[in-house]
């Protein structure tokens, strides 16, 4: 076989030896890029401008991406510290009761095609997890390791449970068309995108009520490991008194 046929598959070992050995991402796929537009023949100007037109025709993904630097600094000047005070401050809220309100929010939100509102690197990380975490540690003080990572997973499971339920209900959403055009591709053409968000109606409204079932228990759940943990701690000071 013609050593050129293969030449521009070259980036393919790239990206994979570039994970493989956790290299940066970006670096790594850039790496890629060059080298597999050499490897085509293009020269320097028309590979810079390629990477230009790519990066303009993809640039609400560079938007996101520059969101991330922004909550770091929001972070570091104390995001998470005064968040989890706010939430100190208001006496009937609970870890379930936040993830709760957060839930159908979230969901109702989703179901109208606003997706963006939330999402674990804007939202979850820097706000939702430190104002379930400040609650239970309002009502009990300071909380172990364990306890502080279970409120963190419920909380990215609460933005997870209302996002993938709650978007299905969107008629625009990419999924829906899809999964339209799937079917009338194979002869099925009486299905609309409406009816698929109809449909999914149901399903959202029996996943919220169920997620909503487990939150109502996480409040005793956190109380009786916050039991378990201060008598695993003060058993040693029995013995030894």
């Amino acid at each position: 076989m013609d050593a050129h046929i293969l030449l521009p598959l070259i980036g393919i070992p790239i990206i994979v030896f570039g994970f493989a050995f956790r290299f940066n991402p970006l670096l790594v796929v850039i790496a890629a890029g060059v080298v597999t537009g050499l490897a085509v023949g293009m020269d320097f100007l028309t590979l810079l401008e390629t990477f230009g037109e790519k990066f303009m025709n993809s640039r609400q993904i560079a938007s996101v991406i520059l969101i991330f630097p922004v909550i770091a600094l929001l972070e570091r000047f104390g995001l998470k510290e005064r968040a989890q005070a706010w939430i100190r401050s208001i006496r009937s809220a609970t870890t379930g009761r936040i993830l709760m309100l957060y839930l159908v929010v979230r969901q109702f939100t989703c179901a109208l095609g606003l997706t963006s509102l939330g999402g674990h690197a804007q939202t979850v990380r820097p706000l939702l997890a430190p104002m379930a975490e400040g609650a239970a540690a309002h009502q009990y003080g300071d909380l172990p390791q364990d306890l502080r990572e279970k409120i963190a997973a419920h909380a990215a499971a609460v933005d997870n449970v209302a996002l993938f339920f709650g978007e299905d209900i969107f008629i625009a959403f990419g999924a829906v068309l899809l999964m339209t055009n799937f079917l009338k591709e194979n002869g099925i053409t009486n299905v609309e995108p409406l009816h698929i968000g109809l449909w999914a109606i149901p399903t959202a409204i029996c996943a919220l009520t169920i997620h909503l079932f487990r939150l109502a228990l996480l409040d005793g759940q956190i109380a009786k490991e916050i039991v378990v943990h201060r008598e695993t701690n003060a058993a040693p000071k029995e013995v030894q008194a």
